[in-house]
């Protein structure tokens, strides 16, 4: 079964704001410097580490969490910005929340949190530089490289975006021989797929690694206990 699926000609549509435009921009550049990542097992094998990392961020997240309802709304993401003398627009940290809140409920979550800093971190402009620095982000660049050289690792064709044959492609090369590396692959893809337009953003990727190292159930944990 391993070996390059063909005729994949992907199907996504042209991002829809300046945001979007800059992520999709940003990892194409990435893609160029190539990943040290050689298989999505050795991806899974970092699970715990990285679970432990993105975990830290709470700290962080209860920062910028002004009225610790555990959600960070639109005001205080931008009352953050301010505290930190970021230069931002209106308009670009509407586009900053929407754009990590994916459930639409208003309210940034840990685990869109988690996507907000690892957004930050791959967008490389000097206000972004700097909120990085302040943000106290130093620590977890190499948990947010090791993400970014995933989504490289999976972006064969280096567009910016994951296909379900580049989902397959990658597991075959992991599980070569394995009658059920193609089932999996498609399942992984699926995972990610959060708009069900046929590929994959930086973003969808980073929504369903949450959930893969089981960020995504913390509160629902908590709950329980």
């Amino acid at each position: 079964m391993g070996g390059v699926i063909g005729g994949d000609s992907p199907r996504h549509s042209s991002p829809a704001t300046k945001l979007e435009r800059k992520m999709v921009e940003a990892m194409q550049q990435r893609a160029l410097k190539g990943t040290s990542v050689k298989s999505f097992n050795s991806v899974i094998m970092k699970f715990p580490k990285i679970d432990e990392s993105l975990r830290n961020c709470r700290s962080i997240f209860q920062q910028f969490d002004e009225d610790s309802n555990g959600e960070i709304d639109q005001q205080e993401l931008k009352h953050c910005f301010q505290k930190l003398g970021i230069e931002s627009t209106d308009d670009e940290i509407k586009d900053l929340f929407q754009a990590c809140d994916i459930y639409e409920h208003m309210g940034m979550k840990f685990n869109e949190f988690i996507v907000f800093l690892c957004l930050v971190y791959l967008l490389n402009d000097p206000a972004v530089s700097e909120a990085r620095k302040k943000m106290g982000l130093g620590s977890l660049e190499p948990t947010f490289e090791t993400l970014v050289e995933s989504f490289v690792f999976l972006d064969k064709n280096k567009d910016g975006y994951v296909s379900k044959n580049e989902m397959i492609q990658s597991i075959n090369e992991t599980t070569a021989g394995e009658r059920s590396s193609g089932r999996i692959g498609v399942k992984r893809f699926e995972e990610m797929d959060w708009d069900k337009n046929g590929t994959v953003t930086f973003k969808e990727f980073l929504f369903a690694f949450t959930r893969w190292v089981g960020i995504d159930n913390e509160d629902d944990d908590d709950d329980e206990e």
